[in-house]
């Protein structure tokens, strides 16, 4: 008997719906992100600030690692929402197995060609002779892993497509956790180190692979996993990449930007600014949850509802995600803008390195109230299955605007330029998203006028 998770979305109270993915999916990555902190923290007090300049240093190849996730995911997730949205439950499956058939076949070539010459990498991004052997201990063991942390972000993000948040916060919540525990053990009480570090993460990614993994044979999903369905059809795949692309090649861009804020960060400001880029990097992610959750929450209720022909709910979905999600980073603007110290001594007791930090954060926070509206905006076009508009936003923050602003603004300003570069590239991002949603809204308005209303099975 099939699961009825799909029918969760099949109502007009929106609001309701929104909170109810959105609670699941909060509290899930709250505490990964608490365990993101925490790494750092252990690493930071532990093992000191070269060990935040050398995961500095990895932070670039393991965005990459994660672009190929997200391709996978997000085009996966895109593509079950809307097929499920338009009762195509075998399409839904296939799209399901190819997923994971590419999730693990990408995993383990992007493990050889990180791992085959992890120095020249390593050297190519920036590492100083100091700094390279931490980061070199943490990416061995962290990309030795890749296929589990790849296949269990896939996994998550196809799981949240068919409505089940649950699932993926539990799964989250235990890795997390683990996480911390095992830091304690390796990093405290056997002084591993980075390479401690990097093991607690792998092994805290397998055992929540296997959990999220069992949804899928236990008879709770919507969706099955069939052996043949992990061979690729030419329609489901063409339809994956169309939204995953564009995420991939965003990834791409992000690591060409990270490697250059790299370069610039340890030629103007030396490994005490790199290990600043590194605290603030989770500062970024910690303060970009919200948003995040709001619109990963928001994509699989506007996918079906897309597909389903609903554009009154559409539009009620975009504006509900938007305004929550603006909230959320205003209170985040005001407590990381105006009270950046605190927080920045949970990481580290160096004082040059708090001092350095606190003065990035009052220059890359400055525009935050923005954040959470990009984040919505820039899933909205995915989730509409929107190729063009996806490409355009995925490319637009790190290529089009972050990378010039990195190369030019230094050169007048030094230091202070590479952090401007951050407030810069995203008032640019966001005018382009408002300007690339407006067509779209107003596309969506005239669909909602014209629709026939049908029977929801949620009333």
């Amino acid at each position: 008997m099939r699961n009825p998770n799909h029918n969760v979305m099949d109502t007009d109270k929106i609001g309701r719906l929104l909170m109810k993915l959105t609670l699941p999916m909060f509290f899930g990555m709250l505490v990964q992100n608490i365990y993101n902190v925490v790494d750092t923290i252990f690493i930071g007090h532990y093992v000191g600030r070269e060990g935040i300049a050398g995961l500095s240093i990895t932070f670039p190849i393991q965005m990459l690692a994660m672009g190929i996730g997200t391709m996978v995911g997000l085009g996966g997730g895109s593509l079950i929402s809307r097929l499920i949205g338009g009762s195509d439950h075998r399409s839904a499956e296939r799209a399901l197995g190819n997923s994971i058939f590419f999730s693990v076949t990408f995993s383990i070539v992007i493990m050889l060609a990180v791992l085959l010459p992890i120095n020249y990498w390593l050297k190519l991004i920036g590492a100083s002779p100091e700094v390279l052997p931490y980061a070199k201990d943490y990416l061995v063991i962290i990309f030795s892993g890749t296929i589990f942390n790849i296949t269990g972000a896939v996994l998550l993000t196809l799981v949240r497509a068919e409505g089940n948040t649950r699932v993926a916060m539990i799964s989250l919540i235990m890795q997390s956790v683990l996480n911390i525990v095992l830091d304690t053990i390796f990093i405290i009480s056997l002084g591993m180190g980075m390479k401690g570090a990097a093991l607690a993460t792998v092994i805290s990614q397998i055992i929540a692979l296997v959990y999220v993994s069992s949804y899928y044979f236990t008879g709770d999903s919507y969706l099955k996993i069939r052996w043949r369905n992990f061979i690729p059809d030419a329609k489901i795949v063409k339809g994956i990449f169309a939204i995953g692309i564009p995420q991939l090649v965003q990834a791409i861009a992000m690591v060409i930007s990270a490697s250059l804020l790299i370069k610039m960060a340890v030629t103007y400001g030396g490994d005490l600014a790199l290990g600043a880029f590194g605290i603030i990097q989770r500062i970024m992610l910690f303060s970009s949850v919200p948003g995040m959750v709001i619109g990963q929450a928001m994509q699989p209720i506007l996918g079906f509802n897309y597909g389903a022909k609903r554009y009154h709910l559409a539009l009620k979905t975009i504006w509900l995600a938007s305004i929550t999600a603006t909230a959320f980073s205003v209170v985040a603007f005001f407590i990381l803008f105006f009270m950046p110290d605190p927080i920045i001594r949970i990481f580290t007791s160096d004082a040059q390195l708090i001092a350095e930090t606190a003065f990035a954060a009052k220059r890359i926070f400055l525009v935050l109230p923005l954040f959470g509206f990009f984040n919505v905006g820039q899933l909205i076009f995915p989730s509409l299955g929107k190729a063009i508009d996806t490409f355009i936003i995925a490319i637009a923050r790190p290529a089009l605007f972050l990378t010039p602003l990195v190369l030019l603004l230094p050169r007048a300003w030094q230091m202070n330029g590479v952090w401007l570069s951050f407030p810069g590239a995203d008032v640019l991002t966001f005018l382009l998203t408002i300007g690339l949603l407006i067509p779209l809204i107003k596309q969506l308005k005239k669909a909602s006028a014209a629709e026939t209303v049908t029977p929801l099975v949620g009333q």
